[in-house]
């Protein structure tokens, strides 16, 4: 199985003291790159989050947001700390009495003090581990969601690799008469060009020149890296980087077999090559 660096997953979880919602979405990237936004009551969650998507992914750039609702029904009655209000009471008469020219607190600002309104903190203890069983939910499903985004790229990949079979295929056996013409036209050309030179100089340079536009061993290594492509792709896993280099590969072949080209057609050939190579690289770039 082979998997896409893009996916996207989200769940939501009714805790007792709330609802947990969680959310991964990824993009390209050549390196696994982290980005957490999660809200306060489970910042301690970030760490063991960051090391269960560690262990799974191996690629991408992976944006995580974890958010905590706490329930209407669990928010008790406000009630104000008498104690606490006494102390800043206090503390405000010494502040003004050596300060006269200081503020005095504003009713929002006392308001907002914390502990005002007594220890109303969530039970991380018992949180946390729910949003990691949540977070593990998610990665699943966020595994899933890639697994099905890179058998279908993995799809287009061997369709591509199909026609540039075909290609092959089709141009091989045209290949040596296009040869032969060429270089019975070459000899000619020598001929008029040398006029009494003798035979055995002709053949030495037809011998010569029919060697540097001998493509054989670029369409053997061409075949060679397809299969590899195929296997590659076949066996699954992180093949993303793999692959980039057999296109690398493909794509200098292509090149080779279009520089030294005798006949348009050959040449077409190369070009078409070309083309279903950069399709499959565009591709290749979003495998993880």
């Amino acid at each position: 199985m082979i998997y896409s660096m893009t996916g996207y997953a989200v769940r939501t979880l009714d805790v007792e003291c709330g609802t947990l919602h969680l959310e991964l979405k990824s993009v390209n990237s050549r390196y696994l790159d982290f980005q957490f936004r999660i809200c306060e009551e489970l910042r301690a969650a970030e760490l063991p989050l960051r090391e269960m998507f560690s262990a799974k992914l191996s690629r991408g750039k992976i944006e995580c947001r974890v958010g905590f609702a706490a329930k209407a029904s669990t928010q008790q009655a406000l009630t104000v700390n008498a104690d606490l209000l006494q102390c800043l009471k206090g503390l405000e008469a010494q502040v003004l009495t050596e300060l006269p020219g200081a503020r005095a607190l504003s009713v929002a600002e006392v308001l907002r003090w914390p502990g005002m309104f007594g220890d109303d903190a969530l039970d991380t203890d018992s949180l946390v581990p729910q949003a990691l069983a949540l977070a593990k939910q998610v990665l699943d499903d966020f595994a899933a969601s890639r697994a099905r985004e890179g058998q279908k790229l993995g799809d287009v990949i061997l369709e591509r690799v199909a026609r540039i079979r075909d290609l092959v295929r089709e141009v091989t056996p045209r290949i040596p008469a296009a040869q032969a013409a060429f270089q019975e036209k070459l000899k000619q050309r020598l001929v008029d060009a040398l006029g009494s030179a003798d035979d055995e100089r002709i053949r030495q340079e037809v011998a010569v020149f029919a060697v540097r536009i001998d493509v054989a061993e670029e369409l053997a290594r061409l075949s060679t890296h397809l299969d590899e492509v195929e296997r590659v792709i076949k066996s699954g896993g992180a093949c993303g980087k793999r692959l980039d280099f057999l296109m690398q590969e493909l794509n200098r072949e292509a090149n080779t077999l279009g520089s030294k080209s005798v006949v348009a057609e050959v040449s077409q050939t190369a070009m078409d090559l070309k083309l279903l190579i950069e399709q499959m690289r565009e591709q290749i770039q979003n495998l993880e």
